[in-house]
């Protein structure tokens, strides 16, 4: 595990991040809060693209909680069959619908908390949520992210939790907004786990990483 990068290296990084890509977007299609939530929760384990192929007939039928319980665990598992645990997931995307209808009014709670009592919905995905829908500063650590942080010193830890404070307590305020994005799109782009791109990387004079493939 690399040592945390000091401030001063940590805005430069974030700096050259924003210049390449001022408004990094998530790569996951939806259509409102509750698509997102639905989005987030099949791609466990999955790809985003994989997700997308699967939910852009999906949420033409059912873009709502009331619309997806009409539409059947049955009917969906046909939609989603291609994706990973599409099963179980299944079962979690009904059952979460069902209480959103039950106890939030069709809506979609944005409190982590209320987001994470929904089955299937874990604290990463309750980040995304926030992150994209609601513009909160929250910071969803995937694998890619994991990596990153650790290699590079960005923000190091152990677990997926303690990246998670290590970004939240370093990287500058004015960067917390769009930090998950631009590490993750660097880790799925640039800094991949087998071949890392070091020689074109707008950071490699500033990474800790010592295996440097230049």
């Amino acid at each position: 595990m690399a040592k945390q990068l000091d401030y001063h290296t940590l805005r430069e990084i974030f700096t050259r991040f924003q210049a390449a890509e001022p408004e990094p977007k998530g790569e996951l299609e939806h259509v409102n809060a509750y698509t997102l939530v639905v989005a987030v929760a099949l791609s466990a384990q999955a790809t985003d693209a994989g997700v997308n192929k699967a939910t852009r007939a999906l949420f033409k039928v059912a873009d709502t909680p009331q619309k997806m319980l009409d539409l059947g665990e049955e009917r969906l598992i046909e939609h989603i069959k291609t994706i990973g645990l599409y099963r179980n997931k299944a079962k979690n995307v009904i059952k979460l619908s069902k209480i959103l209808v039950e106890d939030y009014g069709g809506e979609v709670p944005n409190s982590r908390a209320a987001l994470q009592s929904l089955p299937g919905v874990g604290r990463k995905t309750a980040n995304v949520v926030l992150n994209m829908w609601w513009k909160q500063p929250a910071q969803a650590v995937d694998t890619h992210i994991f990596r990153v942080g650790n290699r590079s010193g960005i923000a190091p830890g152990k677990d997926v939790d303690a990246v998670e404070r290590a970004i939240e307590d370093n990287i500058p305020a004015d960067f917390q907004q769009h930090a998950h994005h631009w590490l993750i799109l660097h880790g799925r782009y640039h800094c991949k786990a087998r071949k890392p791109m070091c020689g074109s990387c707008i950071i490699r004079d500033l990474c800790m990483y010592e295996d440097k493939n230049l």
